[in-house]
């Protein structure tokens, strides 16, 4: 795997994610966010201690970024990029984290969804017609849409977007403008993945 280099008068950390003296946590693989800047993608959390974390990205990562790894359990911990092999990144964590407590909340949570805030525009298909909206908040198995043309509850649409499959959904609940959607076929994780990176290169 590769090291980052570190200039002669840039302190290297003190703790190296594949040989820390912190213990290891072997993780079933888990779903998590990576955030960098201001940005959400989808991670996978392949293992993790006190002090860092190894997760599998599907998208480059650039040194010198502002990091932090969401958990499903909604824990956020500031880290820093250590090494990147291209899939796989290592990442030192800011504070130390609990890792019992990150256990126990990921078996009480085994299914929770983890959702992305974005701004993805869209047009939404229905017998009327095509509406102009935007998606806000995006999962595997639904999200929320805003649109100022009226939604009826349990109507069936259709939604299209650049760079995302077309998506049947029902709306599930409304509130001002707001729509609530579930996805009649869940996005795989390469499809979320895709789509999430797909639109960050799209504003960047």
């Amino acid at each position: 795997m590769q090291q980052i280099q570190h200039s002669a008068d840039t302190p290297r950390l003190s703790v190296d994610v594949d040989e820390r003296v912190a213990p290891r946590f072997t993780l079933m693989i888990r779903t998590g966010k990576l955030i960098v800047e201001d940005r959400q993608y989808l991670c996978l959390l392949r293992d993790v201690s006190a002090t860092g974390a190894s997760v599998r990205t599907f998208h480059p990562l650039v040194q010198g970024r502002r990091y932090a790894i969401e958990f499903e359990t909604g824990d956020r911990v500031a880290a820093d990029l250590v090494w990147n092999d291209g899939q796989v990144a290592g990442f030192h964590f800011h504070t130390p984290i609990n890792v019992d407590d990150l256990m126990m909340g990921s078996i009480r949570y085994p299914k929770r969804d983890l959702r992305f805030e974005i701004a993805l525009p869209v047009e939404i298909h229905t017998r009327n017609g095509v509406l102009p909206a935007t998606i806000s908040n995006l999962s595997r198995q639904g999200g929320r849409i805003e649109c100022d043309s009226g939604l009826a509850l349990d109507q069936p649409v259709r939604i299209e977007g650049a760079g995302m499959p077309e998506i049947e959904a029902r709306v599930r609940w409304r509130d001002d403008g707001s729509y609530g959607l579930v996805f009649d076929t869940t996005f795989t994780l390469d499809q979320l993945a895709r789509v999430l990176s797909h639109l960050h290169m799209r504003v960047a």
